[in-house]
């Protein structure tokens, strides 16, 4: 039985915030803040470090995370660069082309003496690929990674804004990593000319990088957890996605959380997979809902899929 006074658990989340510009709305986004937003929703105590511009779109994103709870302290302000967007056009066949600003305020992300303590006390640290593309944030998240208990990897390719230098950095640092089929492929390629199954491809990163617990989300086919001796195959709850943005945000957001809790593996996936599914049926990466809505959404999915 769980303690009623157990200390909520508390994750930082670092990396880019910014707005998402698509041809009839704008959205909030960057991976890092939709995991924080979710991981808030879920009961944890989330926390963002990043960076905006000393304008009215940083203003409004500062206001969003205090309007959702999420502390501000830690998001710096830029008094040179503008704060981060992303352009997305909408290209034949409904297909989608993100173009993303560069440089942005939270490619500056600076070091700051707080922020060493404020993630060794966290229960994990969540960051991904895409804020290393410049010296100075990636610099603070080499910093930062070896003041954490637990690094969480949430891999984020977006040509041409990584290396393969920088992703086997990472990998090396991370106690769980979360990466897409796609990444997965493609990362394993650096090693080998084989194509490898799935498993295959995970087992060799493990081995190499000496990684506790991976995930790999493959959309509507599902997702897959291993940790170093089993392996988790859970399908995708069936839904009419209407915007598929930060849905394996949300889903790595769930599993954390149910994870933190002491859950089940199984229990984590499955949280995982609705929300994931319940963000991609909804518009937007950060819905709004609360638990009671999340756990009826599951509830009604699982019985449909039995």
């Amino acid at each position: 039985m769980k303690s009623t006074d157990q200390k909520k658990k508390m994750v930082v989340c670092y990396g880019e915030v910014l707005w998402d510009i698509f041809p009839t709305q704008t959205k909030p986004g960057g991976a890092p803040m939709n995991v924080a937003y979710h991981l808030h929703k879920l009961g944890i105590d989330s926390r963002m470090i990043s960076r905006v511009g000393n304008d009215e779109a940083g203003e409004k994103l500062l206001k969003l995370l205090t309007d959702w709870d999420i502390p501000t302290e830690n998001c710096q302000i830029d008094q040179t660069y503008e704060t981060g967007k992303v352009i997305a056009t909408v290209l034949p066949g409904n297909e989608m082309s993100y173009s993303i600003h560069s440089p942005v305020a939270w490619d500056f992300i600076a070091p700051k003496i707080n922020y060493n303590s404020l993630v060794s006390e966290a229960d994990a640290f969540v960051f991904g690929s895409l804020v290393t593309r410049n010296d100075t944030s990636r610099e603070t998240l080499y910093q930062l990674i070896e003041k954490a208990k637990f690094n969480v990897f949430d891999v984020n390719l977006r040509q041409p804004f990584y290396s393969p230098e920088t992703i086997k950095y990472l990998l090396g640092k991370c106690n769980l990593l979360k990466l897409n089929e796609v990444e997965l492929k493609l990362i394993s390629s650096w090693f080998t000319n084989e194509k490898n199954e799935e498993e295959t491809s995970v087992r060799f990163l493990q081995d190499e990088f000496d990684i506790d617990e991976v995930i790999v989300t493959k959309g509507a086919e599902g997702a897959s957890y291993y940790t170093q001796t089993e392996c988790f195959i859970f399908p995708a709850f069936k839904v009419k996605a209407k915007d598929t943005c930060g849905s394996g945000d949300s889903f790595l957001a769930a599993f954390l959380a149910k994870k933190l809790e002491n859950e089940t593996p199984e229990t984590g996936m499955v949280y995982a997979t609705g929300l994931g599914a319940f963000v991609a049926s909804h518009e937007g990466a950060c819905p709004a809902y609360d638990l009671s809505k999340l756990e009826s959404f599951i509830s009604q999915k699982q019985v449909m899929t039995i």
